[in-house]
């Protein structure tokens, strides 16, 4: 901190007021879930275990707090690029778990690590007040294994062979931008099933985000060929693939009813409104 006197502005000129102090705005290095392993070369993440971020300031707050901003999506974008330092680096191309970590991270510095949310029962009906500790969530590496039959490529795709049609399918990490075309179709698809003309289609939309190449066909006639006739045994298969090879940050915890002892797991969502802290 500097402090210092400087003659009074005159009145009218439009003067800024004399400056009397000054201050740096901290910064956290965070540690990303996939330590940089696939990004590719060149990129500002290739094989960096952390990034640097700025904490919080009331401009992010501002951001937080946009009606028009929240309403088309792109506020936690907009948070996450103002508090990464390197400004080569596009939000919504981090990976899924890197940006969870950025997050959680820019929470703690800024409100704390509690988390509180209310919880309820789906056995008894009953409200409960709930506080999460985010200094508890862990990072979780792509557990990928021979035992599974999938493979990591190092780019950030992987393969695997699916049990029931023996077709060798190659499926990629997620992004933010993935991520949020993913909300978008899901929330187009919940419209068309309120209105009685069609599903939601939850798992297709996240199997059409994650396949790259299906018997070594890239076209998008063999994603939606496998996509629409795929059997429900390698449609989980494949999904349990995606989610063990995707590196992330843990945020589920087992939550038990105090009236009728009902337990159930519950994810913080990492939404716009998880950044305010329950007073």
């Amino acid at each position: 901190m500097t402090t210092g006197a400087t003659a009074p502005a005159s009145p009218n000129t439009g003067a800024p007021p004399a400056q009397t102090f000054s201050f740096v705005v901290p910064t956290t290095f965070v540690d990303l879930p996939s330590k940089g392993r696939y990004y590719p070369e060149g990129h500002a993440l290739h094989r960096q275990d952390t990034i640097e971020i700025k904490h919080m300031t009331a401009k992010e707050e501002d951001i937080l707090t946009s009606r028009s901003l929240l309403k088309k999506g792109v506020a936690l974008d907009r948070v996450i690029q103002n508090l990464i330092i390197d400004k080569s680096i596009a939000p919504d191309r981090l990976l899924v778990g890197d940006r969870n970590a950025i997050i959680i991270a820019a929470r703690i510095a800024a409100y704390g690590s509690d988390y509180e949310t209310k919880v309820s029962c789906p056995s008894c009906g009953t409200s409960q007040n709930y506080c999460f500790d985010l200094i508890d969530a862990e990072s979780t590496e792509s557990e990928v294994s021979d035992s599974m039959g999938v493979v990591d490529n190092g780019n950030g795709t992987f393969d695997v062979m699916l049990p029931v049609t023996e077709l060798p399918v190659t499926f990629r990490l997620l992004t933010g931008a993935d991520e949020k075309i993913i909300i978008n179709n899901a929330s187009k698809s919940k419209k068309k099933a309120a209105s009685n003309k069609g599903l939601e289609n939850n798992v297709t939309n996240h199997l059409g985000a994650i396949i790259c190449a299906v018997n070594g066909d890239t076209t998008p006639q063999a994603k939606k060929y496998l996509i629409d006739n795929i059997p429900s045994m390698d449609s989980r298969h494949l999904r349990f693939a995606h989610q063990k090879a995707t590196p992330n940050v843990e945020l589920s915890e087992t939550f038990t009813c105090s009236e009728c002892d009902f337990e159930q797991e519950m994810e913080v969502p990492l939404t716009s409104d998880f950044f305010w802290p329950k007073r």
